[in-house]
C-alpha cells in the first residue's frame, strides 16, 4: 500500500466492470466572480434540511417513516447481516466527522462522541439499546438496489504548460462572461471552441495534466490530489476541489462507448485502451459529456494526508467508512448498515457522507474506496446488489 492509497483491506477477486456514471459535488464555496453562490454560507440543519427533503424527528417510536424517495420500515437488529462481526473502530471515526455539523444527529452525538474510546462490544451494546434499524425500500416496497464505488484520483502535473502538459484544470470563470451570467454556461465543446469562455477561463488554470482523460477522471469524482510540478521546479502534493460546475447535464462516456460497441469494458482502464488506439476521436468521447467542473486548490496538509476529501456534507470522507448517496432517501451524516455481495462482499456499518449527480434512488450507494492507483483499480469493478439500513435514534 503506498503513502497515497487509502484503501481499507479488501477481498480481491475478478468479476465485471461498472460503467462510470458518477458525478461527485460537495458543497459549493464562495468566490468573488460567482454572484449566485449562496449555498456555501448556508450551514447544515436538522437532516433533510440541506435538500428540500423534510426533516425527520427522533426518536420515531418505531413507526414506518417515508421520505421523498424511500420508505423506511422498522427492523430487528437480527436482520442486519454480520453485525455482530463489524470492527467499528473505522467507522466511528467518520461518525464523529459527521458529529462536527451541527444538527446531524444531535440526540446521540454525545453518546457518539463519549464512546470514543470505548470497546467494540460497549459500542455495540449502545447501538442496540439507543437505535432503531430501518431496511431502506423504494416506495414500491422494493429493498434491493445498487451499489458502485468511487475514489480520489491521484495524478501528476505542471504549474505552467508545456509540449506534454497542456491540460488544465480551471478554476470558477471570471469575466467576461463569469459563472451565473447563463443558465447552463458553456459545454464542454463550447469551453473548447468558442471565445467567450476561453476568454472567461484565461488566467484560472489551477495545474496543467498531460492526459485529458485524467482531468475527465478528476471531474467524474469531483475532486483528487496533484503531484504538481512548481514554476521553481520544486514538487508538491496539492488537493483539487469541487467549486461548482457549468450546469450543464452529466453524459457518461464509458455508457456512449459501450453503445457504440467501442468498448466491452467501460473501466477507465478499458477507456484509457480505447483513447492508445484512437487519438484522433478523443475530443468526439469528451464532447459526450457537456458537464464540466471547476476547482479550488487546497492545501494537502501531513493531517490530511491520511483522509480523503470532503463530501457534501462537508465533513472529509473515510475509506471504507463513507457513502455517497440520495439525500432524498437518507439524510447526510446518517449512520446507515450496508450489506453487498459479489466483487467486493461487504457487511459493515457506514455514514452517509457524500452525493452525487449519478446516486439517486432509495437503495442506491456510491462506496468511498480511498485514494490512488490501488483504489482506482478497487472502485472501477464496484457495481453489485445492495440492501441498505438506516440506525435511527429511537
Amino acid at each position: 500500500m503506498t503513502r497515497w492509497a487509502l484503501v481499507p483491506m479488501l477481498v480481491m477477486a475478478l468479476a465485471a466492470c461498472g460503467d462510470l456514471s458518477v458525478y461527485h459535488a460537495p458543497p459549493p464555496v464562495q468566490d468573488a466572480s460567482r454572484p449566485d453562490a449562496t449555498r456555501a454560507a448556508e450551514g447544515p440543519g436538522q437532516p433533510g434540511t440541506e435538500t428540500g427533503a423534510p426533516a425527520l424527528e427522533y426518536p420515531t417510536n418505531g413507526r414506518m417513516l417515508q421520505q421523498p424517495r424511500s420508505r423506511w420500515i422498522p427492523v430487528d437488529w437480527a436482520e442486519l447481516p454480520g453485525f455482530g462481526a463489524d470492527p467499528l473502530g473505522e467507522a466511528w471515526s467518520s461518525w464523529l466527522r459527521s458529529c462536527e455539523r451541527p444538527g446531524t444527529l444531535a440526540a446521540v452525538c454525545a453518546d457518539v462522541k463519549r464512546l470514543a474510546p470505548a470497546s467494540d462490544e460497549e459500542r455495540r451494546a449502545w447501538m442496540l439499546a439507543r437505535l432503531q434499524p430501518y431496511r431502506i425500500e423504494n416506495l414500491d416496497g422494493e429493498s434491493q438496489g445498487m451499489l458502485t464505488g468511487y475514489y480520489e484520483p491521484v495524478a501528476d502535473a505542471r504549474r505552467l504548460p508545456d509540449a506534454r502538459f497542456k491540460n488544465p484544470l480551471y478554476r470558477v470563470p471570471g469575466p467576461p462572461a463569469p459563472l451565473g451570467s447563463r443558465k447552463p454556461w458553456y459545454s464542454r465543446e463550447e469551453i473548447d471552441t468558442l471565445p467567450e469562455p476561453q476568454a472567461a477561463l484565461r488566467g484560472r488554470e489551477i495545474a496543467w495534466l498531460e492526459d485529458p482523460v485524467s482531468v475527465l477522471n478528476l471531474q467524474i469524482q469531483g475532486s483528487g490530489r496533484l503531484r504538481i510540478t512548481e514554476a521553481d521546479g520544486r514538487e508538491r502534493m496539492v488537493r483539487v476541489a469541487y467549486a461548482a460546475t457549468n450546469d450543464q447535464p452529466y453524459r457518461s462516456v464509458g455508457s456512449w462507448l459501450l453503445q457504440k460497441g467501442e468498448v466491452r469494458d467501460a473501466s477507465w482502464a478499458g477507456i484509457r485502451q480505447w483513447v492508445a488506439a484512437n487519438p484522433a476521436r478523443v475530443q468526439e468521447m469528451l464532447w459526450v459529456n457537456p458537464r464540466v467542473v471547476f476547482f479550488q486548490e487546497q492545501l494537502l496538509t501531513e493531517a490530511d494526508t491520511f483522509v480523503g476529501p470532503k463530501g457534501a456534507q462537508g465533513v472529509p470522507l473515510t475509506a471504507g467508512r463513507s457513502i455517497a448517496v440520495d439525500p432524498q432517501s437518507i439524510p447526510y451524516g446518517a449512520p446507515v448498515w450496508l450489506a453487498s455481495s459479489g466483487y467486493l462482499p461487504l457487511q459493515r456499518l457506514v455514514l452517509a457522507q457524500d452525493t452525487g449527480s449519478a446516486i439517486t434512488g432509495a437503495v442506491r450507494a456510491d462506496y468511498f474506496v480511498g485514494t490512488g492507483p490501488e483504489a482506482s483499480a478497487v472502485a472501477g469493478r464496484i457495481k453489485q446488489p445492495l440492501r441498505l439500513w438506516v440506525l435511527w435514534p429511537r
